[in-house]
């Protein structure tokens, strides 16, 4: 039902933050550390000292203004909406608010599609709060969904799959003790993490999960193929995997994607405070390395390393090694292996989006999700084969690992103009030009003084050593699947400019930036070079250090800490945001069309529950849905003292979900 009218209330713009639970067991609250990258590259400012002019620079890089020939009217602003809708967005944007509720405009519906621990397997039993064991969760949908990928499977059914990026502790048990856990409750953990795969029946209304044969969970016990490059390298064996061949799970699953040959990616990201006594490590290279991944200091978070060696440094150095890659999983088999893809390179995966080039080769582009690290792209030696049959499935699994590993520079347009308040330089755009900078292909590194291996395993180093560009935060980065453009979401980042760390420069324009921008690249798939612009400059539209797309500011929605992107059958882009506490209000999903008088007009479909993340997006014609993520994590709350009890109502405990929305 649609919440009432005193639920959706308009809310001053204040700044309120995440929830410090959320940060802690998330990422380990890394906002609040400094950032690992202590690197000195130059920053876009320098570079620009001596740089040729814009006109220069487009000469100079001719695959630029052929992107500019194939791509028309990126550069048209608009001042102002022409009459009626843009296509496929004829509804009222729902306002900010803190409803304890998904709210979507009025003559849409919306309802729970799965919720943490509904049974997906044969003989799960119904979830019980109070009664949780760990064989029950291996059987159950996972915690804090995040990417969700929609797959075909006939006119009745579809395949759904989830990332479980993360568990918070405190909203998982009562009476939670963080300096004494329980061996049941982190075996308990242990599944909630990873992946489900579920079938879901549909034909009007929110899609219905089933049992299926096609249903499974992926957890922290499930066996991994490691491939690619840098599979059986030293820096990979452990005691229980002497080969460094095999791995055992999977965490902190992010975003991803969904293949053209139909599989899923999913990105490792936020690995590094699950590993205890990093301190007592004492080869100076190993600490180098554990310290630019920001592992560091004695016992873990959550103290797993009391129960299985592995997350503990002083006996497993390599262990950490093993996580923080893309991984591909095949849905339509659920007796295959997944597979963790070295080529891709080692960092915090937000996750992986594919385009082909015209003769049939994958373009992966991903982001690292800190403050001041990188945005990468590799392109595959191997071109997909068409059709359905087992050979061309095999081959296609195999593209990702063996290609060419890049990571960007960006440079731009608009020397001396940029002084970090946000202010527009002359040409009235955040703009320029760019180049991938390659790292290593297969067993060639091209990093002095590094191997094509440790390129791989330890890429944030590789990026470092060539100059790549300091972003605020690379969330997920998706081409589009029509333009061919490539869009991605910088979340923020509030340690920009001040205390000698980097300064603003054209790409990321603001210092201590809280409230993100969304980058959108000209990019020739089979090139280096590329050109750019910010399409969104984030934050409180009267806020004069926003940018819309060149839109009337007066017409479109507050949007803060994009996240997710994906895009519908028009063309438009759909952010879904993390963290818009930044502007006193609950986070969101929102559509922004790119072409025409439209372009940069941000208009919020949905919102989620209070203390929630919205997630995953799936935009189609007759349906979206949203993964609502870690619902009620505000500041006080806990199991003891839930203040949130979406889904379910009444007195029950948040239980992240699935959400489908319908007209």
């Amino acid at each position: 039902m649609p919440p009432q009218p005193d639920e959706r209330r308009l809310l001053p713009l204040l700044s309120t933050g995440r929830a410090r639970l959320t940060c802690r067991y998330r990422c380990g609250d890394q906002c609040a550390e400094h950032p690992p990258n202590t690197t000195d590259n130059p920053y876009f400012g320098d570079l620009l000292a001596t740089a040729l002019n814009r006109r220069g620079l487009l000469r100079a890089g001719a695959v630029v203004a052929a992107s500019a020939a194939v791509l028309p009217g990126l550069g048209t602003r608009p001042a102002a909406a022409e009459a009626g809708p843009p296509p496929g967005l004829d509804f009222t944007p729902v306002q900010p608010n803190s409803a304890d509720a998904v709210v979507v405009p009025d003559g849409y519906q919306h309802d729970i599609v799965i919720r943490w621990g509904d049974p997906i397997l044969p003989g799960a039993p119904e979830f019980d709060f109070d009664a949780q064991t760990p064989e029950a969760q291996e059987a159950q949908f996972g915690y804090n969904n995040d990417f969700c990928a929609l797959l075909p499977l006939n006119d009745e059914r579809r395949l759904m799959v989830n990332n479980h990026e993360y568990t918070t502790e405190e909203f998982l048990f009562r009476g939670y003790d963080p300096e004494n856990p329980t061996e049941q409750q982190v075996r308990i953990a242990w599944a909630a993490h990873g992946l489900s795969v579920v079938v879901l029946e549909t034909g009007g209304g929110a899609p219905k999960p089933v049992l299926d044969r096609l249903n499974r969970r992926i957890t922290l016990n499930t066996p991994f193929e490691l491939r690619g490059p840098a599979a059986g390298s030293d820096h990979l064996k452990t005691p229980a995997d002497p080969t460094g061949t095999r791995s055992f799970g999977t965490m902190n699953n992010c975003s991803g994607g969904v293949t053209p040959w139909g599989t899923v990616l999913s990105g490792e990201e936020n690995i590094h405070f699950y590993f205890a006594n990093a301190d007592q490590v004492a080869d100076p290279a190993a600490q180098q390395r554990l310290a630019r991944y920001g592992i560091k200091g004695a016992a873990s978070e959550r103290k797993w390393e009391r129960f299985d060696s592995r997350w503990d440094l002083a006996e497993q150095v390599n262990e950490p090694n093993r996580f923080g890659w893309i991984i591909e999983l095949d849905p339509y088999d659920p007796e295959s292996t997944p597979v963790k893809h070295t080529a891709l390179g080692r960092f915090k995966h937000e996750g992986a989006n594919i385009r082909l080039t015209e003769d049939g080769r994958a373009v992966a582009y991903m982001g690292d999700d800190e403050k001041f690290e990188y945005l990468y792209r590799f392109v595959s030696d191997g071109r997909m084969k068409r059709g359905a049959s087992a050979h061309a499935r095999r081959h296609n699994m195999s593209l990702l690992d063996s290609g060419t590993l890049y990571v960007a520079k960006l440079t731009g347009d608009s020397p001396g103009e940029i002084d970090g308040t946000g202010t527009l330089p002359a040409d009235g755009e955040f703009d320029g030009t760019g180049e991938w900078i390659p790292l290593a292909h297969n067993d060639t590194s091209f990093v002095d003084g590094m191997t094509a291996e440790e390129v791989y395993i330890f890429t944030r180093l590789a990026a470092d050593q060539v100059g790549a560009t300091k972003m605020d935060r690379p969330e997920d980065v998706e081409p589009h699947p029509k333009t061919g453009r490539v869009y991605a979401a910088l979340t923020n980042n509030s340690d920009r400019g001040p205390d000698g760390k980097a300064p603003a420069d054209e790409p990321n324009p603001r210092t201590a930036n809280k409230h993100g921008q969304v980058l959108e690249l000209d990019d020739d798939p089979v090139g280096e070079r590329f050109s750019w612009r910010l399409l969104l400059v984030c934050g409180d539209p009267e806020d004069p250090a926003t940018y819309f797309g060149g839109f009337d500011k007066s017409q479109v929605s507050p949007i803060s800490c994009p996240d997710n992107v994906t895009f519908d059958s028009h063309g438009n882009l759909w952010i879904s945001t993390d963290s818009s506490e930044a502007l006193g209000a609950n986070d969101g999903l929102y559509a922004v069309p790119l072409e025409g008088p439209h372009r940069g007009h941000v208009m919020q479909f949905l919102s989620v529950p209070r203390g929630a993340e919205a997630c995953g997006p799936i935009v189609q014609d007759d349906l979206i849905m949203i993964s609502a993520q870690h619902p009620g994590e505000v500041d006080g709350a806990s199991a003891d003292n839930p203040v949130s009890h979406w889904p379910d109502g009444g007195t029950t405990q948040p239980r992240p979900s699935v959400v489908a929305v319908w007209r």
